[in-house]
């Protein structure tokens, strides 16, 4: 039997990776098995193991590239805007629309801390977007915009606080409702820190 190319290789990965960011965003990591994945994008289960290594690696995956996908919601929605505060305030609404998407919040509010643990949860969280919130609060800290005497922990609380009122929208009736009182609040909380 011949080896497969390179380029057969990725796209198997990459058919399994969305396979599987389908279905465990719409059903959930625990009821989703990898035979389930397999057979979702024509492959066998071996095929997972060979790209992923194991259930929770797939999940690991997928949760990557769907935090991936909320910093790059954030970057265009920031993309162009030139006063950092504007950034500030834009990049925080599209954090909390994107996460409480029906694509992402499964996978990012439900399944991520509980199947990757808080660790790692938090570590692709400040690779997507919490890298985000830094440098535009270091930008607004350096033009004497905001109170920040320490930006980490300034960014370290306003992120919580995004994450906690991500998961109150997402377990609201109506979502939509719930997320227009959510920005209303954070902005509120965000002029407080407005020097």
């Amino acid at each position: 039997m011949p080896r497969r190319t390179k380029a057969q290789s990725e796209a198997t990965a990459a058919a399994i990776l969305a396979a599987a960011r389908d279905l465990y965003a719409r059903r959930g990591y625990a009821v989703v098995s990898v035979e389930e994945v397999a057979a979702a994008c024509g492959v066998t289960r071996g095929a997972v193991y060979h790209h992923f290594g194991s259930g929770p690696g797939l999940f690991a995956a997928v949760h990557a590239d769907v935090t991936a996908g909320v910093g790059a919601a954030i970057e265009r929605a920031t993309d162009g805007v030139v006063d950092p505060w504007e950034s500030l305030e834009s990049g925080c609404r599209a954090f909390l629309a994107a996460v409480v998407a029906d694509d992402a919040r499964q996978v990012v509010l439900v399944d991520g801390p509980a199947v990757l643990g808080w660790a790692r949860w938090r570590e692709d969280d400040a690779r997507s977007s919490g890298r985000l919130l830094d440098d535009v609060l270091a930008e607004l800290a350096e033009a004497g915009r905001v109170r920040a005497e320490d930006v980490a922990a300034t960014s370290a609380l306003l992120s919580g606080a995004m994450n906690e009122a991500a998961l109150w929208v997402a377990a609201a009736p109506d979502r939509d409702r719930a997320l227009a009182q959510a920005w209303e609040a954070l902005r509120r909380l965000l002029r407080g820190i407005a020097a």
